[in-house]
């Protein structure tokens, strides 16, 4: 990316190469990759620095603003962040009154405590619905019950997600609630500890019953 200095202010943020006209003479695009910096400074061309986004996850990112740094010959790009919502608000107008649904009910604007226990929710459901058809084989064949094996992995799921989403309502600030997102290494770079929302019990005493 460049920018177009002109008087020592910013012109125009250029994406990528294109013709330009700079005090009435036209450049090809080419000039972009095949000149030196020294010539492209020279008509007003200068880099731009990306700058440093938030983490979209828990946070909001603003549009980018740019300054330039005469002194260094360059552009640098700044983002403000915003920490999301840890809990979930209802929403409002501009007087401060509640805006309702068709149904007359409160809308509600969810937080990130919300999502990532909903998504727990799934994450839990989407392991225990293997083993359905055991439960249907059951129904169906009384002398075909759950094996004890999967009864007990299964009830390991459950406490997972009821043991993540405590962890998700206790976490008291973005600090925290981040923290649970962050797996713990070992000195030469492997997983000591699995981050919070992502520790599940593994399936491997119940590999053969998956389906």
């Amino acid at each position: 990316m460049w920018a177009y200095i002109k008087d020592n202010k910013i012109e125009e943020i250029i994406a990528r190469p294109k013709d330009m006209v700079i005090d009435d003479i036209r450049h090809s695009r080419r000039i972009f990759t095949a000149w030196t910096w020294d010539e492209l400074n020279a008509i007003g061309i200068y880099t731009v620095e990306p700058g440093t986004q938030g983490d979209d996850r828990f946070e909001i990112t603003s549009e980018p603003t740019y300054t330039f740094d005469s002194s260094n010959k360059k552009v640098t790009t700044k983002y403000t962040t915003t920490d999301r919502a840890l809990d979930d608000v209802e929403a409002v107008d501009k007087d401060g009154k509640n805006i309702l649904d068709v149904d007359g009910s409160k809308i509600i604007n969810y937080g990130l405590k919300t999502f990532a226990k909903n998504k727990a929710k799934v994450e839990a459901n989407g392991r225990i619905v293997k083993f359905n058809w055991l439960v249907e084989r059951s129904i169906y064949d009384s002398s075909k019950a759950i094996p004890d094996v999967v009864k007990t992995y299964v009830a390991a799921i459950r406490k997972d997600c009821s043991d993540i989403e405590t962890a998700i309502t206790n976490a008291k600030d973005m600090t925290a609630f981040k923290a649970l997102y962050l797996d713990e290494y070992n000195s030469d770079g492997s997983i000591k500890t699995v981050a919070r929302v992502n520790r599940w019990t593994s399936d491997s005493t119940v590999k053969e019953y998956i389906r």
